[in-house]
């Protein structure tokens, strides 16, 4: 036996060499590992003295084996994406995913998470709308839910949030932009659905300050999720009335950015970095059709692989601890920029 003290499953599994899922599988039901696999963890278990919290686990049992993971709007490939990544790290930890979407109203939202009490979860991984969340009812339901937020973070709500760090989206492309030619303007809705927009729009501003440019901020009309339709209608007023006050555009994200483009095909605006180009356009997401745009769009990308994985371990440690940790955890993952032919 060795002196090193493991506190968690997550060490356990580093220790040993075997997989999380593998480690999760075998104290929910030692039989359903191989033996030479459940030989292998039996013998970690001695060396390192390890003990579960088998009142975590039992729990669990009580509570099935249900993970809820709800997200805002379904339709946006991004939720999409992130859902489908969540998904399959909870099939492969023997765990039953059940997705819901809010569909952007709070009433569908507050309707999710009371069908999720009688699901009895073992926990739930929530990316809640943000500004039109009712704050009282997810802070209500996380204390009695082992919950983790995701994408949007409500302050001092749930046990831990995972998401991307909006300034490293911002600093990334405008850096760039005003390195390979004329300062962005900041082109956004007047009411943003996700809060993640007002990160973006406060980032902008700093960088722009901190690098000595005047920082411009166009706001389109528009409320709710159809972003590219509110992106296009507001590009086209723009373009027939004045124009943006720059040659660069730098959209909130992708969605708006797409019907950006959509516009300023419609009015002969030739977008990109090449000769005879009228506008150069970039954004923030990496949206995954934003590499078949015409052009493809210039972008900063979300860590999609790393939000869904920490994510979802976070849920598994904070089941183990009983559903409370000692302290609220916040994780944030850095963009990567994505160079196109759009900017």
């Amino acid at each position: 036996m060795t002196d090193r003290k493991i506190r968690n499953m997550e060490e356990f599994a580093s220790v040993s060499g075997i997989s999380r899922p593998t480690v999760s599988k075998y104290f929910n039901d030692p039989e359903s590992v191989r033996q030479s696999t459940r030989e292998r963890i039996e013998q970690a278990l001695e060396r390192y003295d390890f003990r579960p919290n088998i009142y975590a686990i039992n729990q669990n049992r009580r509570l099935t084996k249900n993970i809820g993971i709800v997200v805002p709007y379904l339709a946006d490939p991004f939720f999409a994406e992130i859902a489908r990544n969540i998904e399959r790290r909870c099939i492969e930890a023997g765990f039953w995913p059940t997705l819901f979407s809010s569909h952007g109203e709070q009433e569908q939202e507050n309707d999710i998470l009371s069908s999720l009490r009688s699901l009895k979860p073992a926990g739930v991984l929530l990316a809640p709308l943000g500004r039109a969340s009712d704050r009282s009812v997810i802070e209500k339901f996380c204390k009695d839910v082992p919950t983790v937020l995701f994408d949007s973070n409500i302050e001092g709500i749930g046990e831990a949030f995972v998401g991307s760090d909006n300034f490293s989206f911002v600093s990334q492309t405008v850096e760039y932009l005003t390195r390979s030619g004329e300062p962005p303007c900041f082109f956004e809705m007047s009411t943003p659905a996700n809060p993640n927009a007002n990160k973006r729009r406060n980032a902008y501003l700093k960088v722009m300050e901190d690098l000595g440019h005047e920082a411009h901020v166009v706001k389109v009309d528009g409320e709710g999720w159809a972003f590219e339709e509110i992106g296009r209608n507001g590009a086209l007023r723009i373009l027939d009335v004045h124009g943006f006050p720059t040659d660069t555009i730098l959209c909130s994200n992708d969605r708006l950015a797409i019907g950006l483009l959509s516009a300023c095909y419609e009015k002969g605006f030739r977008v990109g970095r090449g000769e005879g180009c009228a506008l150069r356009v970039a954004s923030h997401d990496d949206h995954p059709f934003s590499r078949f745009t015409c052009p493809s769009l210039t972008t900063a990308a979300h860590d999609y692989d790393s939000v869904a994985d920490h994510a979802f371990r976070t849920l598994q440690d904070l089941i183990e601890a009983g559903g409370t940790f000692q302290n609220r955890q916040e994780t944030l993952f850095a963009a990567r920029l994505v160079l196109r032919a759009s900017a």
